[in-house]
C-alpha cells in the first residue's frame, strides 16, 4: 500500500518509498549523478511464447504501441497493477506515485546514482538554528505545461490544503502533522515553520500542484483528477489520456527545465495477466514489463534467452510480508470488520509466523530472486536494516508453534482440528492478490503448513483487496512496501494517528496497529537529527514490530524486470550499481531513457549513460548533520 502496493502499496505498496539522505553543514556541492544500465547482449534464439496477448492489433495501438503513427518515439510500459487515483492527494499505489513523480516536481529529489537529496523544485535550503524554520529557495526556471510559472505560492497552497483539509490529507498526511505555518513571503520563497524538529524536511515527499488548477477543486476527498487532459504539470512528462484498467498516456514535457525526455510519448499499459504482458514484450508491443511489482522466477528465465531483451535482476526495495488483523478499530474506538479474535492473543500470531518457512519461501516460490525475511525494512538500506536476536526470533519451529497454540487454550479436537472454548475450529480467511503468482503460491504452503497444525486456511484472491482489508474484512493479508531510503512513512503507517478517524473515513493506515510503546519511538525518531541516533530509534521500532507479531516479513524480493533492447538503447537503475527501474524514488529511468534508434548526442545524453550535473545549494546550519529522506508508499496492490 509503499507504495501499499496492498501488496502493498503500496497497497499495496503504495504504499511505499524514502530516501535518507545527509548534507554537510554550510556546504554547496557539485554533485555529478551518472550511470544508465547498460543493456545486456542478447543471445541465443527467441523461445515461444508463454501466452498470447491481451491486446494486439488496433486496441494494443490505442493503448500506445511501440510504434506511433506520427513518427514519434513511444516507450510502453506494461504493468500488472491499475491506478487507484490521480489525484496526488489520494494515491497510494506504486504505480499512480511513480506516474505523479513524471506528473509534478517535489521540493527535492534522489540522486539515481546513491539516492543522496539533491534539487527539484527548491535549488536550496536553509534552516533557523533551533530548527523550526526551514526557508526554500524556488527555482525561476520551471513552468507549468499551461505556460504559468511555477511559485513558492504553489508549494505554500499544496501544503496548506493538507493541513486544513482531511481529504488533502489521504495519502501525505503524516509530512505536515507537525508544521505550524507555511507562507510564500516572495514567488521564489517558501518558509515552512515547524511545532518541533522534524528531521525530514529535505525528504517531503509531496507532489507539488498548481494552485491556479487546484483551488477551483471542490471536495478533494472524491475528486480523481481523471476528467479532463491534458493535465497541467511541471514534471517531466504531461498526462495527455487515461483509460481505467487500460492505460496511461504521458507526452515529454519539451519544456522541462532538467531537459526534456529523449521518448516523445510514455504510456502505461494495464494486464492483469502476467504472462500476457510478457508475450507482450516478445513479440515487441510493449518496451519494457514491470511484473508485478516482479517477473516470477519462469517468466525471467523463458526471456533471458530471447534475442533483444534484457532482464535486470537487482536487490529490491520491498518486502513480501503476512499482516494480520489486529481487531481493526477506527480512532474514535469504534470496531472495523470482523477479524478473528484468536489473532489478538500474541502468542497465537507467534506460532503462526513459527510455522512458516521462510527458506522454502525464497528456495521454492522466489527460486532464490529473493532474501529471507528478518525486520521490517529491507537490507538494502543498511543503516535501517534490523536482525532479532537469536532469544528474540520467531524462527520456523512447527513443534514450538503448536505448543504455543496449546498453552493459548488452542488445541486439537478428536478430529486434529484447533479449537477454542466455544468448541469452533479455527479457519482463517487470507486475502491475496490475484494477479500476484507469488500470493498464490505462498498461500498453498501455508494451507499445507498450517494445516498440519490443525487450522484451516481460506485463500481470498481478488483482483481488489483494498476494499475488504480497508473494511477490516480479513484475518491475514499479503502485505509489501516498496521501501524509500528514509522509513520514515512506512514506519508512519503503524502509528495510532495513521487509523481512520472513525469507521466511514479512509486513513493511512496499513493494518490498523495501534501500539504506545511504538508511537512514543516514532515521535522520537522523527525529531532525531543525529543520523546514527535516529538509525538505532528506528530498529527499536522494528524490533517493536517483530515482537508484537501483527507483521511477519517473509523474504525480501528481487527487482527483476525485463526490457527490450532494440527499442530502449539505456536507461537508468536507482541506484546505478545494482538497482531497480521501475517504482523508483525519482522519474530518472523514463526521464533518462534513450530510444534504441538515436545517436543519443542530444541534450548530453550518451548511448552508455545520463550525466546528470545538478549544483546542489544546500545552506544547513553550521554543525547540523541532516539525515533525511523520501517515503512513498507503495505497496500491495500494491498496496504498495
Amino acid at each position: 500500500m509503499s507504495t501499499h502496493d496492498q501488496h502493498g502499496s503500496g497497497r499495496h505498496g503504495a504504499r511505499p518509498t524514502r530516501t535518507r539522505l545527509l548534507a554537510t553543514a554550510g556546504a554547496a556541492a557539485l554533485l555529478l549523478a551518472s550511470g544508465l544500465a547498460a543493456p545486456a547482449a542478447a543471445s541465443a534464439a527467441q523461445q515461444s511464447g508463454t501466452a498470447a496477448s491481451a491486446q494486439t492489433g488496433d486496441a494494443a495501438r490505442a493503448a500506445g504501441g511501440s510504434d506511433d503513427k506520427q513518427g514519434g518515439k513511444v516507450l510502453t510500459v506494461a504493468v500488472a497493477q491499475s491506478v487507484d487515483s490521480l489525484s496526488p492527494f489520494l494515491a497510494v499505489r506504486l504505480l499512480s506515485t511513480s506516474i505523479h513523480r513524471l506528473m509534478y516536481e517535489y521540493l527535492t529529489n534522489y540522486d539515481p546514482k546513491d539516492n543522496h537529496v539533491i534539487p527539484g523544485l527548491a535549488t536550496k535550503w536553509q534552516s533557523s538554528p533551533d530548527k523550526l524554520t526551514w526557508t526554500y529557495t524556488i527555482r525561476t526556471d520551471s513552468k507549468w505545461s499551461d505556460g504559468q510559472q511555477a511559485t513558492a505560492e504553489d508549494a505554500a497552497w499544496t501544503f496548506n490544503k493538507m493541513m486544513t483539509d482531511d481529504g488533502a490529507a489521504t495519502a501525505n498526511g503524516s509530512f505536515v502533522t507537525n508544521f505550524a505555518k507555511v507562507t510564500a513571503p516572495s514567488p521564489t520563497q517558501l518558509v515552512i515553520r515547524l511545532k518541533k524538529p522534524q528531521a525530514t524536511m529535505t525528504a517531503l515527499d509531496v507532489p507539488i500542484v498548481p494552485k491556479h488548477v487546484w483551488e477551483k477543486v471542490g471536495d478533494l476527498s472524491k475528486f480523481n483528477n481523471d476528467k479532463t487532459f491534458p493535465i497541467v504539470g511541471n514534471g517531466p512528462f504531461v498526462l495527455t489520456d487515461y483509460k481505467p484498467d487500460s492505460y496511461v498516456r504521458l507526452k515529454a514535457n519539451k519544456d522541462f527545465w532538467r531537459s526534456a525526455p529523449k521518448f516523445d510519448e510514455l504510456v502505461f499499459r494495464y494486464y492483469k495477466d502476467q504472462d500476457a504482458a510478457v508475450a507482450a514484450l516478445r513479440k515487441g508491443e510493449v518496451s519494457f514489463v514491470a511484473g508485478s511489482p516482479s517477473l516470477t522466477p519462469a517468466q525471467a528465465a523463458s526471456l533471458k534467452g530471447d534475442k533483444d531483451i534484457h532482464v535486470n535482476d537487482a536487490p529490491g526495495r520491498r518486502f513480501y510480508a503476512l499482516a494480520t488483523n489486529p481487531g481493526a478499530q477506527a480512532k474514535d474506538g469504534t470496531k472495523i470488520g470482523d477479524g478473528d479474535p484468536s489473532l489478538l492473543d500474541e502468542r497465537v500470531r507467534h506460532a503462526l509466523f513459527m510455522a512458516v518457512d521462510r527458506k522454502a519461501i525464497v528456495d521454492k516460490v522466489f527460486q532464490g530472486h529473493a532474501v529471507e525475511g528478518q525486520g521490517y525494512i529491507p537490507p538494502r538500506f543498511s543503516q535501517y536494516f534490523y536482525k532479532p536476536t537469536a532469544a528474540q526470533e520467531l524462527a520456523y519451529d512447527p513443534a514450538k508453534a503448536g505448543q504455543l497454540l496449546d498453552q493459548a487454550g488452542y488445541k486439537k479436537n478428536a478430529d486434529g482440528k484447533r479449537v477454542g472454548k466455544d468448541g469452533r475450529p479455527l479457519n482463517y480467511r487470507v486475502l491475496c492478490h490475484a494477479t500476484d503468482p507469488n500470493d498464490k503460491a505462498v498461500g498453498k504452503y501455508l494451507q499445507e503448513w498450517w494445516g498440519k497444525l490443525g487450522i484451516g486456511v481460506t485463500l481470498n484472491c481478488l483482483d481488489n483487496v483494498t476494499d475488504p482489508w480497508l473494511a477490516g474484512k480479513f484475518d491475514l493479508a499479503f502485505d509489501g512496501w516498496s521501501v524509500n531510503p528514509d522509513p520514515d512513512f512506512v514506519m508512519s503507517i503503524h502509528t495510532c494517528a495513521a487509523r481512520p478517524q472513525t469507521p466511514k473515513d479512509t486513513g493511512a493506515t496499513d493494518d490498523f496497529i495501534c501500539d504506545k510503546t511504538y508511537d512514543e519511538l516514532y515521535a522520537r525518531q522523527l525529531a532525531e537529527y543525529d543520523p546514527a541516533k535516529r538509525a538505532d530509534l528506528v530498529r527499536q521500532m522494528e524490533s517493536r514490530l517483530y515482537d508484537l507479531g501483527y507483521m511477519n516479513v517473509m523474504a525480501y524480493p528481487n527487482a527483476v524486470e525485463a526490457y527490450r533492447t532494440d527499442q530502449i538503447k539505456s536507461i537508468t537503475t536507482m541506484p546505478s550499481a545494482a538497482g531497480n527501474i521501475y517504482g523508483q524514488d525519482g522519474y530518472w529511468s523514463w526521464w533518462s531513457a534513450i530510444p534504441a534508434d538515436s545517436d543519443g548526442s542530444s541534450d548530453g545524453s550518451s548511448s552508455t549513460g545520463v550525466v546528470i550535473g545538478i549544483v546542489v545549494g544546500v545552506v544547513v546550519i553550521a554543525g547540523l548533520a541532516v539525515l533525511f529522506a523520501v517515503r512513498r508508499r507503495a505497496t500491495a496492490e500494491d498496496r504498495e
